[in-house]
């Protein structure tokens, strides 16, 4: 049976604070450049990959970032669950609930670049139990449908 979720998904100032709460939890530090790049990033309304975080983060400080430091950081906040992997994309997305950890699917408009995450998790139970039929452990399934969202198909 699935397992509805229901999130209270913060912005703005609220996002990073539950993000910085989420990071010191796990026992990491919330530097000044972690908290430009989780901005950089939750201001996005579509993935961005490493270059674009380190672009506007250059911008906003006045001075260059560079792309591996950018690189660096998003692995800590996806491990974290800070920010989820467009794998497609080869890009990044805040996560809106840094909190509560689950699986991801993303429906991906090839036509915007938009990636809208939805949580289904009957859909991503089968996907785990398959592979445990399998004999594979699998940590945390990312579902991507590549199509084309309402606003483009209009």
């Amino acid at each position: 049976m699935a397992h509805a979720h229901h999130h209270h998904e913060p912005t703005g100032r609220s996002l990073a604070e539950a993000a910085q709460a989420t990071l010191e939890h796990r026992g990491e530090q919330w530097t000044p450049m972690r908290a430009a790049i989780f901005d950089a990033l939750a201001r996005e309304d579509k993935p961005a990959s490493a270059y674009d975080i380190a672009d506007s983060v250059s911008r906003a400080r006045g001075k260059r970032v560079a792309p591996n430091s950018v690189y660096r950081i998003l692995d800590l906040f996806v491990s974290s669950n800070l920010a989820t992997r467009v794998e497609s994309a080869n890009a990044y997305i805040a996560n809106a609930h840094p909190g509560c950890l689950h699986d991801c699917i993303f429906l991906v408009c090839k036509t915007c670049g938009e990636a809208k995450h939805v949580d289904d998790d009957a859909l991503t139970g089968n996907v785990r139990k398959r592979a445990a039929n399998e004999g594979f452990v699998a940590d945390r399934p990312v579902i991507e449908v590549l199509g084309t969202c309402a606003r483009c198909a209009a």
